[in-house]
């Protein structure tokens, strides 16, 4: 899997995973139970990791919806 976003809103996540289900693009969002040692604060971003063979079809849809501007940097493998 490959990080799509990095995040402390949860309300973009929300939407971004309402994104991904509707295009039928497996995703995990991972650190979300982090809150139990940071004290729910919100200080540990979330990410959203998409499986390899997907990442540019959901990179596709973050950038319609405009949402370019919280994409991680390409790691260059595909």
């Amino acid at each position: 899997m490959e990080e799509l976003v990095r995040t402390n809103d949860l309300v973009l996540i929300s939407f971004l995973e309402s994104i991904l289900e509707e295009a039928g693009i497996k995703h995990f969002v991972a650190d979300g139970n982090m809150s139990i040692l940071e004290g729910s604060l919100a200080v540990i971003p979330r990410r959203v990791l998409v499986d390899s063979d997907q990442i540019q079809k959901a990179r596709m849809l973050l950038r319609d919806a405009g949402l370019e501007h919280e994409l991680r940097p390409e790691t260059g493998q595909a």
